[in-house]
């Protein structure tokens, strides 16, 4: 045991795997640079060849079919890697490097893919503006804006590739999806769809896409739309990762909170951008490839299988909702309604399929701030849906509008996130363990928990016991045989690398208490064993979860996190402002796809959003 410990590196890779990871990205760029350079010079048409061909089947020009099928593929191949790694991470625990881990190939492709699609968006086109809102570069080289935004997004995904390691050199391994170098990688590949849809819509020069041509190609449209929305719900379904996989390390109304913003951004923009449909089209794309990786990361390569959100609810209901609200007079009405809509309704389809897929189903313990918590993010969310949509619409208010309506949604999402970190830790709470071995090699018991005080428990989300990082996860809850008496349904592991500890969540409160955890001479930690008869004290989770985690003095910490937390907002900013110089520098104002003959013309549409 103390030997495999020492060939998996708790600070940081070794400095020969360093290297050569280093020397593949400087390869790949190398590569990249080289195609950039004869495309620009004109001494290969390969790009403008490639690109040609892929366009006529979608009707977009070359620097657009690209960069998109080469931005998609290449987000479908590291979110594979990315669910991957953390099926590899939970039942194996730390890697012997990171490139023993095959997971990171596929991520670190992946993410190089969404970055090359940007740099090809802003390098392919020649002797032309590239749309209404294009960008100056250098004289004679005008770069598209969807390209910059794609091209900003996939650097800082990548960006957090290596600066992972550097993480790990300083604070030791975070094991959390919601680490900040891993938040990086997940918010830059996510939000690199938005510059995608941008890059669409510049592709058609600032013409409506419905008007005139409206009976060609149309089908094409509608699948290409409705995968770019569904791709936007992949995106911001993956910062959920953690509940998918019944390890969740923050409190439960974090995970309906999330679903529902989710929803509301993605589903709300795809109702309004693509038409009727589009909701449920863009939920069936989701179902389609989360399931499709489900299958491939569980039975196909033998790992544990990650669950996923539903979504189909909130769609339906969104549909409904626009079947019944002027879409075309008040889209950010119609945000804040659907909205509030999926925060209930939507909420409560989550809430049944909890039940069917988790082995950490909601409860009543979160019934009402779960419920609020949805519905906050299901209003912040279908605004900052609406916004994005009117906006690649070419109707985004007017500053004073929209700039507002934007700092809200994310100070509501704020303040939610902030909401759902916040857990305290009894210090009077402790448990008396019962082990019965049930197999000896390897070890598995029965066990029971008594806990003092009994009445410490009101009406908890789960009394668990969680065995992972032993080739495998074991999430039992546990039955209840008397006031503050539980036993398990299933027998745990106990032995070797497996770590199991016994989790209380109730209300506010988050806590556990290790039951057995394995010696790791790279931490360094001494074993813990299980013993028949023991008694143990409550503890923050945090220290038992992330035991790898070193401790930082002097603020440094603290620094890394804000200077994280300062480029992520620097890239929403990006967004945001890519959004709106397309919409505002395209000509005209393009009308909803479903709106009827007598639609309002631009003004007075824009008057109604009060824009006047």
């Amino acid at each position: 045991m103390l030997l495999a410990a020492d060939t998996r590196p708790a600070g940081g890779a070794a400095i020969g795997e360093v290297i050569l990871a280093t020397g593949i990205g400087l390869a790949l760029t190398v590569v990249l640079l080289g195609l950039v350079f004869l495309h620009r010079t004109r001494r290969s048409a390969v790009l403008t060849r490639i690109g040609s061909r892929l366009g006529k089947a979608t009707d977009v020009p070359p620097w657009v079919a690209l960069p998109t099928v080469l931005t998609t593929l290449s987000l479908l191949v590291a979110l594979l890697g990315m669910l991957w790694d953390i099926s590899l991470h939970i039942g194996v625990g730390r890697d012997e490097g990171p490139l023993a881990n095959p997971a990171h190939y596929l991520i670190l492709f992946g993410l190089f893919g969404v970055f090359a699609g940007g740099v090809f968006a802003c390098a392919m086109p020649l002797d032309e503006k590239p749309g209404p809102a294009a960008v100056r570069f250098i004289r004679g080289w005008d770069v598209p804006v969807g390209g910059i935004l794609v091209t900003g997004a996939g650097f800082y995904a990548l960006l957090g590739f290596p600066l992972d390691d550097v993480w790990h050199r300083l604070f030791g391994q975070d094991v959390t999806l919601w680490g900040p170098t891993h938040l990086m990688l997940i918010t830059g590949a996510g939000l690199s769809i938005v510059g995608l849809l941008v890059l669409e819509q510049e592709g058609h020069g600032g013409l409506s896409t419905d008007d005139g041509d409206r009976k060609v190609g149309r089908t094409t449209r509608f699948v290409r739309q409705s995968s770019a929305m569904g791709g936007l719900l992949l995106g911001l379904s993956v910062f959920q990762g953690e509940y998918d996989f019944d390890v969740p390390q923050f409190r439960l109304v974090l995970e309906p909170f999330m679903i529902a913003g989710a929803a509301g951004m993605a589903l709300v923009a795809a109702r309004l951008f693509i038409g009727r449909g589009g909701a449920l089209a863009a939920s069936a794309f989701f179902l389609v490839i989360r399931g499709a990786i489900g299958l491939i990361v569980g039975p196909g390569f033998g790992e544990i299988v990650p669950q996923f959100p539903l979504y189909l609810g909130s769609a339906i209901v969104v549909e409904l909702l626009a079947l019944a609200l002027p879409l075309a007079r008040r889209p950010l009405v119609f945000g804040a309604v659907a909205g509030v809509a999926i925060g209930t309704l939507g909420h409560a389809t989550e809430w049944g399929w909890t039940h069917l897929t988790q082995t950490l189903s909601w409860g009543s313990d979160i019934l009402v701030e779960g419920t609020l918590m949805a519905i906050a993010g299901g209003v912040a969310g279908g605004l900052l849906g609406t916004l994005l949509a009117v906006g690649l619409r070419r109707r985004l208010p007017r500053p004073a509008v929209a700039r507002p309506v934007l700092l809200a949604a994310l100070a509501v999402l704020a303040a939610c996130v902030t909401n759902g970190l916040l857990a305290t830790v009894p210090d009077d709470v402790e448990a008396t363990f019962g082990v019965e071995n049930v197999s000896d090699d390897p070890r598995t018991a029965t066990i029971t928990v008594e806990l003092q005080p009994a009445d410490a428990l009101d009406d908890p989300s789960w009394v668990q016991i969680t065995s992972w990082q032993g080739q495998g996860l074991v999430v039992d809850a546990l039955e209840q045989t008397g006031e503050g008496q539980y036993r398990t349904t299933q027998p745990i592991p106990v032995d070797g690398d497996w770590k199991a500890l016994l989790r209380i969540h109730d209300g506010r409160t988050l806590s556990a208490i290790p039951i057995y955890l394995p010696a790791d001479a790279a931490i360094p930690a001494d074993a813990m064993a299980a013993d028949d008869g023991m008694t143990r004290g409550v503890v923050p989770e945090i220290e038992i979860l992330q035991r790898e985690l070193k401790s930082s003095g002097g603020g440094l910490w603290l620094l890394a996190n804000l200077v994280v937390l300062a480029c992520t907002l620097a890239l929403i900013a990006a967004m945001s402002w890519g959004v709106a110089r397309y919409s505002r520098r395209a000509a005209g104002a393009e009308p909803f796809p479903d709106a009827p003959a007598d639609q309002p013309d631009a003004s007075r549409a824009d008057s109604d959003l009060g824009t006047r």
